[in-house]
């Protein structure tokens, strides 16, 4: 992939939509672009935050490493971002992310992604409505497992 199909690449997605072009090259340039065969892992969940990125092509799988074993509770594709939140918060990965099937990204580091969102406050706004976006699909799936959970114990006749 060409510095020219990844800067008009990162153009399309809605966060980067408003960054003035000399800015978005430069960031297509100081971008990687890595490609994940199906399983193979992007991120690592307790793993510090050190980039973002930006599916370009296949699904990625957001995974929840729990006490009963791995949880899937997203799944993401084309012109979506994943890792911005560890980066945001300079705190560890709070999920796995994973390869679903032939995935390819644009692999954004901290420093860059960060610059950016300092200068472009309106990238700032569109990444706090997407993840406050996740964060609602989030409540709603807690929410329908809670109620699952408890319609389960009254019909097994279970005292929560």
């Amino acid at each position: 992939m060409s510095l020219k199909e990844e800067f008009e690449l990162l153009r399309r997605v809605p966060i980067f939509a408003e960054i003035e072009p000399s800015k978005l090259k430069l960031l297509a340039f100081m971008s990687e672009r890595i490609g994940f065969d199906p399983g193979k892992r992007l991120v690592q969940q307790g793993d510090s935050a050190d980039a973002a990125y930006l599916i370009i092509d296949g699904h990625a799988e957001v995974v929840l490493e729990t006490a009963a074993g791995p949880v899937v509770v997203a799944t993401l594709g084309a012109n979506e971002t994943v890792g911005e939140m560890g980066i945001l918060g300079d705190v560890p990965r709070n999920a796995t992310v994973r390869a679903k099937d032939r995935l390819i990204v644009l692999r954004i580091s901290k420093d860059p992604f960060m610059r950016m969102v300092r200068e472009f406050p309106n990238m700032a706004v569109s990444i706090m409505r997407e993840l406050a976006q996740r964060l609602d699909a989030t409540n709603h799936q807690l929410s329908a497992a809670l109620a699952e959970v408890k319609r389960l114990r009254d019909q097994a006749g279970i005292a929560a």
